[in-house]
């Protein structure tokens, strides 16, 4: 069984999927290409034309949600917790952790009004998902399982946001998220999960943007 993932470098959905992939020691090949002009190939075997795109030999297998459950059957070991209610649970926070990226894209393009509403917004939900941690390092607490590589996007891009300002979207008011962020942040499984300089990439994003963030970015 070949795979190959494809998406763009900035893709935090494709990121995930990096993550399960080499948290599970399963081989796969990483194809990036422009989702705004892809190539013909791509719109061949694409039916929604979105990324990220996950090809198992010749069979297309889409949305990011179903490539990583895909990955996870395909796996030696179980990525969710081995409790299903716990699993299920887990997923319905996977869930809802896209709101939590629509609020950072928000943040990022949004004029002063919509970054102060998307921030309040973002730390409630934040709020939510920290009471339903439990106690330890992760989520589910000592062990990282799938939920914490679908954070890991979202904490990388919060901590590059934080260093390119004075610290805009701070997690001071959130001790638990701020030490789970931490956690999450520091394994070489999330660290390796983005090409080399991709946080100039998404500087250069948030300044193209000219939202509201881009005047607090600081040199």
């Amino acid at each position: 069984m070949q795979l190959e993932l494809i998406s763009f470098k900035l893709c935090p959905f494709a990121q995930r999927a990096i993550i399960s992939l080499n948290a599970q020691n399963i081989d796969f090949k990483m194809t990036y290409i422009n989702p705004m002009n892809p190539p013909d190939w791509f719109k061949e075997i694409s039916p929604t034309g979105q990324v990220p795109l996950l090809k198992v030999d010749d069979t297309p297998i889409f949305e990011s949600l179903v490539i990583t459950e895909f990955i996870n059957e395909i796996s030696t070991e179980n990525f969710h917790p081995t409790d299903i209610v716990k699993a299920a649970n887990n997923r319905s926070w996977i869930i809802y952790s896209s709101d939590i990226l629509g609020n950072m894209f928000t943040i990022i393009t949004g004029d002063e009004e919509k970054f102060n509403s998307a921030k309040t917004e973002l730390m409630e939900r934040f709020a939510k998902v920290g009471a339903a941690k439990a106690q330890g390092k992760f989520f589910n607490g000592d062990e990282f399982n799938m939920i914490d590589a679908a954070f890991a996007p979202i904490f990388m891009r919060l901590a590059w946001i934080n260093e390119f300002t004075d610290n805009a979207i701070p997690l001071t008011e959130l001790p638990e998220i701020a030490a789970w962020s931490d956690a999450v942040l520091a394994l070489d499984v999330v660290k390796n999960s983005v090409v080399d300089g991709l946080d100039d990439v998404y500087l250069s994003n948030i300044e193209n943007r000219e939202g509201y963030l881009s005047t607090l970015l600081i040199d």
